[in-house]
């Protein structure tokens, strides 16, 4: 989520802002004994998803044509908080057209650029945070807001500068210290990203996304006592955290107790109903407790919600031949290897043994 400035009448400075989590990383699916594939932890940005702060009062009144650089860039808020993103962009470059004080043009730059994110136009959003910046040299919210972007186009050392700026000036902003984190565990820095985990707790102790990627990055680590007891921690400061319970059935999974996993799945799916890594993991459990039939379901299920899931469809054959349906086998495993040729050769050798032929 992206920090939005809304200005008072006659105040020429920013209002002070709280700020959300803006990425948790997604699902970490454990591997079976047959074949079935780990799914790494990876970011999950919502940049659709703007969090509108500062609701203080605004100079402009509705219905009535703005008149100052201050009513276009609170105008262009409202327009933004309905949906209204191409009303937004206009009325924020209206703003900074008219030139007004500087800390109306920073706000209408990073306003702008929140909305130019919410269009998927990174560069453009990259470019007015960094007009924000030269105004504002000093404002968290810009190098922070700035850092979100550039971690969505995956330039992690720009990221972890501007996040490492923002919590500079702002030693207290929880999220910058999780988003640093998840950009330095991307660059496989997981000792740095457990640093900076501890240090969004430490400033927030009741920071669910905090324990989460903590927890991601120690499970990586195989640590899975200490990952477990963050997941659910997580789960106890929000406990509609779907990933998190899917995390910790990924541990659980780990560990071995198969049992304790496919309950977390249980409550990850009941959360989460159509998150097919969800049902993958269950599915990579039951096949592993040998509860094939309840695996088909899982696999078909992850396979309805993503139809490019080469290993859904090989692993389901896997479980097939093990019941004696060797036809589906084959069919899922040709379709395996049309959407994944690497797997051909991973599953070579069983298909020989088990179904008596060549690999499709």
């Amino acid at each position: 989520m992206l920090l939005s400035t809304r200005l008072k009448p006659g105040v020429n400075e920013t209002v002070n802002s709280q700020t959300e989590v803006v990425l948790c990383p997604a699902v970490n699916s454990q591997n079976s004994h047959m074949n079935s594939r780990i799914r790494p932890t990876f970011l999950r940005l919502n940049l659709n998803h703007l969090l509108i702060l500062l609701l203080v009062c605004s100079a402009s009144v509705p219905g009535q044509t703005p008149r100052s650089a201050q009513d276009y860039n609170n105008r262009g808020l409202e327009r933004q908080g309905k949906g209204d993103l191409d009303g937004a962009i206009e009325d924020y470059t209206k703003a900074i057209t008219m030139r007004g004080p500087g800390i109306v043009m920073a706000a209408a730059y990073n306003n702008r650029a929140n909305a130019l994110t919410s269009k998927n136009d990174l560069d453009g959003a990259i470019a007015d945070y960094g007009k924000a910046i030269e105004i504002q040299p000093n404002n968290f919210e810009h190098y922070y807001n700035r850092g979100v972007v550039k971690l969505s186009k995956n330039d992690l050392d720009g990221a972890i500068a501007d996040f490492s700026k923002a919590v500079e000036l702002e030693p207290l902003v929880s999220p910058a210290f999780v988003n640093r984190g998840n950009a330095k565990r991307a660059k496989g820095d997981i000792a740095g990203a457990i640093s900076d985990y501890s240090s969004a707790i430490l400033a927030q102790p009741r920071y669910a996304e905090a324990y989460y990627n903590r927890g991601a990055a120690l499970q990586s680590q195989h640590q899975l006592d200490a990952a477990m007891k963050d997941y659910t921690e997580a789960i106890d400061l929000q406990p509609m955290f779907a990933d998190a319970y899917a995390n910790r059935g990924g541990a659980r999974q780990e560990a071995g107790n198969l049992v304790g996993a496919i309950a977390d799945y249980d409550k990850a799916i009941e959360l989460k109903p159509d998150d097919a890594g969800a049902y993958y993991a269950r599915a990579t459990a039951k096949q592993a407790k040998g509860d094939f039939n309840g695996a088909i379901v899982d696999y078909s299920k992850t396979i309805q919600l993503d139809p490019s899931s080469a290993n859904s469809f090989a692993n389901r054959a896997v479980v097939e031949a093990e019941l004696g349906k060797n036809a589906e086998a084959l069919k899922d495993f040709e379709k395996a290897f049309q959407l994944d040729p690497s797997l051909r050769s991973v599953h070579k050798h069983y298909i020989e043994k088990k179904l008596h032929r060549p690999s499709p």
